[in-house]
């Protein structure tokens, strides 16, 4: 097939639709299906499991679980990158953790109890693993895709197609769970588990039209055979240039300060709603199906306003609505008989700056980055800086809950870090490349 084009629109929609293709494993995955599933089947003897020979209390072992996993990127990733900016196989390692994230989600399907707990935990790593891993690679498409007047658009259209993918899955996933007759199925935990088997299947099978159309190696690299070691000097290089740009380096603390807040946000909302507010279940379900559906729309008007005023300015907007939405949290009172309305106006409000605030991190550090053919070396800092911000925002949120006994007062400290994130952005003076 013959390459197509930067800005070519097929190749833009292409490279969107890997995001289409893998939504669906941190929404029905990461966030509704799976959590509540290995919950309901590792609650026997007070939640307490037993795993290389050590007892935990269930949720503890799946947070080590993803905390490993997240610890494992933030070190391959990297490391994989400057290998891949150096030998121009970067398509390559996208694949590899393509299929590792799906065939791993997979075998969930045979993770059916205490008995194979192992299956579970090993699943829920190299899944999680697969799915990060291949974010770096795919993001760092970006500038190859597309010209930096198109970023925020293409961007915004990539969380516009996760999201509305992952919703059409989820939607079949919660309807086969909540209405198994409707299936024929009489096994209780088989609808989840086929939901697990589906989500590997829609990952891998549509990530093929991305693999497709994308190029490989686009500047024509012809790698020595050293290209562990020359990948680690082009890992280096990159870092050293991180330090001396400045703009970028404000970017990446303000992004850092701000993910604290966002993937925190993102992860425990819905624990927030059910311990500490009472939220019913099949309510937070509905939130969370809101949120995805509002987000559709706040990536696309966020983008277009992005457009007439600017990423920055665009994105403080952004910053202040979360750091509204983290004092809204803190403010609301489980006695309220108006509480239900009010969280979902709360998800509402998250999906609306969910997107927006995601895509254009994306393209905002995108458009920074220098004149370079290290894409990928320079993506794996900027995910490197979203993990880190993960485990340190559910670290505080955490510590903070606590210490004071109520999660309440881990969000007003949330807001703390938006204020910071905003404080770093506004000393961003420059936009252009």
């Amino acid at each position: 097939m013959k390459a197509l084009q930067k800005g070519d629109s097929k190749l833009i929609n292409a490279w969107a639709f890997y995001d289409w293709a893998n939504s669906v494993y941190s929404l029905v995955i990461a966030t509704a299906v799976f959590p509540i599933y290995y919950d309901a089947v590792t609650s026997d003897n007070n939640g307490i499991v037993r795993f290389l020979g050590v007892d935990f209390n269930n949720s503890t072992l799946l947070s080590y679980s993803l905390s490993f996993s997240f610890l494992i990127v933030a070190i391959l990733s990297p490391i994989l990158s400057g290998i891949a900016d150096y030998t121009g196989n970067k398509k390559k390692f996208l694949q590899f953790f393509c299929y590792l994230g799906s065939l791993s989600v997979m075998a969930l399907f045979f993770f059916t109890g205490q008995e194979t707990l192992w299956i579970g935990i090993v699943g829920t790593i190299m899944a999680s693993i697969g799915f990060w891993g291949s974010i770096v690679f795919y993001n760092s498409y970006l500038p190859e895709v597309a010209p930096p007047e198109q970023h925020d658009r293409v961007s915004a259209k990539g969380f516009m197609y996760g999201y509305f993918g992952s919703l059409i899955l989820l939607v079949f996933s919660l309807a086969m769970v909540m209405k198994p007759d409707l299936f024929g199925i009489t096994d209780s935990s088989l609808p989840a588990r086929i939901s697990f088997l589906a989500v590997g299947i829609w990952w891998m099978g549509f990530a093929q039209i991305t693999f497709y159309y994308l190029p490989n190696n686009v500047f024509h690299k012809k790698p020595e055979k050293d290209y562990i070691f020359k990948g680690f000097k082009e890992l280096v290089i990159v870092f050293k240039s991180l330090t001396e740009l400045k703009v970028l380096k404000q970017f990446l603390t303000a992004f850092f300060l701000y993910s604290i807040g966002v993937q925190t946000v993102i992860l425990l909302a819905g624990l927030y709603g059910k311990k500490e507010l009472g939220i019913d279940t099949s309510k937070l379900i509905t939130i969370i199906l809101l949120i995805n559906l509002v987000a559709i729309f706040g990536a696309f008007a966020f983008s277009r306003l992005s457009e007439k005023i600017g990423n920055i300015k665009t994105l403080k907007i952004t910053i202040i609505i979360w750091g509204g939405i983290c004092v809204a949290a803190y403010l609301l009172d489980a006695k309220s008989e108006y509480i239900d309305l009010q969280f979902y106006a709360l998800g509402g409000s998250i999906g609306m700056v969910l997107g927006a605030i995601q895509s254009l991190s994306r393209s905002t550090y995108s458009k920074l980055l220098p004149e370079t053919e290290d894409h990928a070396t320079y993506f794996s800092f900027f995910d490197v800086t979203e993990k880190v911000a993960i485990v340190f925002g559910t670290f505080i949120f955490g510590f903070v809950g606590a210490i004071t006994n109520s999660m309440r007062n881990s969000f007003f400290i949330l807001a703390v870090f938006f204020l910071l994130g905003f404080i770093v952005l506004n000393m961003i003076k420059e936009e252009k490349k």
